[in-house]
């Protein structure tokens, strides 16, 4: 029951307008309860880079959170993101390609249970939980944060997606708006459509504005004159 509640707040959470950040942030502290973590991480995939890097975690380990990013294929998390399948380890500190193993002394971490996020068949990253005795993981706890991996994942996406749309959205918008300070420098001094262009890119490169602002600033002195 209180593992269906977690993953019910965790979809709440991902449905709301929380930023990205607090909704990871969200996700390890709750996710770090329901599976009596004494940490619980979510590392995400530097694409360019190959590399993954922790974005959230409950823990108040300085040393755990400033962990150096894992390469694709490199110690547990690395391995998980390669083959794309969750990996049980009942003792990192007996497992040769688990590294940092210096850090898991020092916070008595013992046992590891590491899913992959996946979107579309793409891992975008992993989900980490460490307990602080010796456990064997059951399917019950894998299938758990396999689930909560999903809604991370789909959370990742879907923000993902909106900065592109918004993106998009603003370079459209900048357009409109350098078409009509276009028109209206065309207007004014007779320019050729090419030539008023090259100009309001001229005044950007001079004034090192972008073009939207150059255009922005055409088009409110002709209101200001029309007005």
């Amino acid at each position: 029951m209180e593992k269906i509640e977690a993953l019910s707040k965790i979809s709440k959470a991902i449905s709301s307008d929380l930023y990205l950040e607090d909704i990871l942030r969200l996700i390890v502290t709750v996710t770090a309860q329901v599976m009596n973590s004494k940490i619980c991480s979510l590392m995400l995939l530097d694409e360019k880079d190959e590399k993954l890097i922790i974005r959230a975690t409950q823990s108040i380990s300085e040393e755990y959170n400033k962990k150096p990013p894992l390469k694709v294929g490199e110690g547990i998390a690395g391995k998980v993101v390669k083959e794309n399948r969750p990996i049980a380890v009942f003792d990192v500190m007996k497992r040769a390609e688990y590294k940092y193993k210096d850090i898991a002394k020092k916070e008595g971490l013992k046992s590891l249970l590491c899913v992959p996020l996946s979107v579309k068949g793409r891992t975008i990253g992993v989900i980490n939980c460490y307990t602080s005795r010796l456990h064997e993981f059951s399917k019950m706890e894998a299938d758990v944060l396999t689930a909560v991996a999903n809604q991370a994942a789909i959370a990742i996406e879907n923000t993902e997606l909106m900065v592109k749309t918004r993106v998009i959205q603003e370079e459209l918008e900048a357009r409109k708006l350098v078409e009509r300070a276009k028109d209206i420098l065309m207007q004014r001094l007779g320019l050729s459509g090419e030539e008023a262009y090259r100009r309001i890119q001229r005044q950007s490169m001079n004034t090192r504005k972008s073009m939207r602002e150059v255009a922005e600033a055409i088009i409110l002195t002709r209101e200001l004159e029309d007005g």
